[in-house]
This record gives C-alpha cells, structure tokens and sequence, in this order.
C-alpha cells in the first residue's frame, strides 16, 4: 500500500477551488491525524441488559452516572464486498483504527476494514490522509478511482452516505459495500468536506453549526464542544451529534433531556446506543417524556445532501463525530406520550 499525499483527479474543479481557499487559510497536509497522547481503556456491557434510562439533568449536573452502559468491541467475524472483486471476510480483532485521534482502543471505523485488507495484500490500494478534508481518500483499489461505500448496522438498510468512512464506527453484523461511482459525485462530496474545514477555520477552530432545528424551533450559529458521554467508544474530546444537544442544555436552551441506552432493538444487534426520547425546550411541543412508540430522529451534514440524499443516516448520535456541519435538524418520530 502506498501513501500519497496528494488528492489527485476525483475532484472536480468547485472542489479544488475550495480545497486551495483552505489550504491558504488553515493548514497543509499531513502523513495522518494527530494522536492523542492518552487513549481511554475499552470497557462492555453484558448484551443481555435491558433498556435503562436517563432523565438531565441528573442531580443537577448533565452528566451520565459514573456506571452507565458501555458498548461491546467488535469482536464476530465480518464481511465487506468490493465491486468486481467480490466478498472478502475478516476478524475485527486485527484490526488497527487510521484514526486513534477518533477512536477508543478496539474501536475503528468502516474505511479502516478497507485499509486492513488492502494492508495484508487481498488487493491493491493506495490511500492518503487528507487534512484539508479531514479524512481518509481512497486514490485506487484495484486500479480503479472513486470508490464510495454504503454501510448499515444490524437490522437496518442500504441507504444513501455522504459522511466520513473514517468516522462511521464499525459494530458486530454490519453490512459494508463498496462500488465505484461518477467523479462528479465524488467531487461534491469531498467539497462538502472542504466546506466543513473552511467553516471551522472561519470560526477559529470551533464547531459552530449555522443552523440547528429542534421540532419548531430554530438556533442559529450554535457552538458545540465535546462531553464525552461516549469515551468508551471515541476519544475524550470528540465532538458528536448528541453534543449539539448536551451544547444547547449548556447555552440553556433546552430544560431536559431523556436518552434510553439500548443494546438490542429487535432484529438489530448490537445496538449500544444511546436513543434520545425527551427534548424539553419549552416550545410546548413534544417536550414530554415519550413512550416507546415515540423518539427523536436526527440528521446533520450538508445542506446539498440533506434528507435521504446523504446527510440522514442510521448512525446513533452519541456515536457519531461531527467536523462542522451546515446544519442538523432534529424532528419527531411516532406518537407523544
């Protein structure tokens, strides 16, 4: 496998222009993110707890108990197909994460299945890490450019992705398929991530989101900072989409929150997730606690990708980090309680 550093001809001309203004502004490319110098130890929860629930802020604080739920490591053997290559099969226990800035120990991400196999010769790669984008690029795999996934957890469905591959945590049971794709359509993915860069560049290294709905209401250039309510899966200091709740409760926005932590749900397992069930803000609407027939449903990302065109995805958001999105809209799903 080798290491360029270079982005190469997936972008189209929007997208090297905005790459170029970042570059001025922010930073050059590195070989790869920066490691944190203490990585937090990796702890489980037994499969076969029930759903528990936590109502902030507890005791006054929004904070989670010191003994709340942990998710499991990945641990069962995996499958991800390649277009025109066919299926190949790993152990999740071999795996080493391209992103220990992200991830807990025993954590990584879907793209880091890809490295690893193209790392131990099934096939050919070439991949660089990308600091004006943030992210791992895939330059070829096979001889071939513009490669793009689709990935979904167990019990879920083929959707639309326009998020970081880098950054989708992998769970036991995922399904994880790659295919090539028009370069158009890589290039405004990539320039969405450009844009993300300028944006936090612009606001001095912050995440500030221009735009946030919860239900009816609207906040406008929210700053979000990291509360680590999952540091048993990413690194102390990751922000997260959850964040943007907990970061909202900080700015006194919202009066309380209620997240269940599921291990399973149904047909999907392992879950080890937090569901968001309560948002009380004070618009009167759906600000009670919500039975089981109701929660919260979010999406964040780039406005040009927004709905089920990329930016909504079945990723829990206390596992999902957040570079700086455009916008994230939360909306409610089923009947109050």
């Amino acid at each position: 496998m080798r290491n360029r550093m270079a982005v190469g001809r997936f972008l189209v001309t929007s997208t090297a222009l905005v790459v170029v203004l970042l570059g001025s502004v922010a930073c050059a490319t590195t070989d790869g993110p920066i490691v944190p110098s203490n990585p937090t130890s990796p702890t489980t929860t037994s499969p076969d707890m029930p759903a528990q629930s936590y109502v902030l802020p507890l005791g006054g604080l929004w904070e989670l108990p010191a003994d709340s739920p942990t998710g499991r490591i990945p641990s069962s053997v995996g499958t991800i197909e390649i277009e025109g290559l066919g299926a190949f099969t790993f152990d999740p226990l071999d795996i080493q994460t391209t992103r220990p800035d992200i991830f807990a120990a025993g954590h990584f991400s879907v793209f880091d299945v890809v490295a690893h196999l193209g790392n131990k010769d099934w096939f050919t790669l070439d991949y660089h890490y990308k600091e004006s984008l943030d992210t791992h690029v895939i330059d070829e795999l096979d001889g071939r450019m513009n490669w793009w996934y689709r990935a979904y957890y167990s019990g879920g469905w083929s959707e639309i992705n326009a998020y970081r591959m880098d950054m989708l945590p992998y769970k036991d049971g995922m399904t994880i398929k790659l295919n090539t794709q028009p370069e158009e359509y890589m290039g405004r993915i990539y320039n969405s991530f450009a844009g993300e860069l300028l944006r936090k560049s612009v606001n001095l290294g912050r995440v500030v989101i221009p735009e946030v709905r919860v239900g009816t209401v609207v906040h406008t250039n929210v700053p979000v900072s990291a509360h680590d309510f999952r540091d048993d899966v990413l690194q102390p200091g990751t922000v997260t989409a959850l964040d943007v709740l907990l970061s909202l409760a900080d700015q006194k926005k919202i009066n309380r929150l209620k997240l269940t932590w599921y291990s399973s749900s149904g047909d999907a397992a392992p879950v080890d997730s937090f569901r968001v069930g309560q948002i009380d803000d004070g618009d009167g609407i759906y600000d009670e606690e919500a039975t089981d027939a109701g929660r919260w449903l979010y999406e964040t990302g780039s406005l040009e990708f927004s709905g089920f065109s990329g930016s909504h995805i079945c990723v829990p958001s206390d596992v999902r980090p957040i570079v700086s999105p455009e916008y994230m809209t939360w909306y409610w799903l089923g009947s109050p309680a």
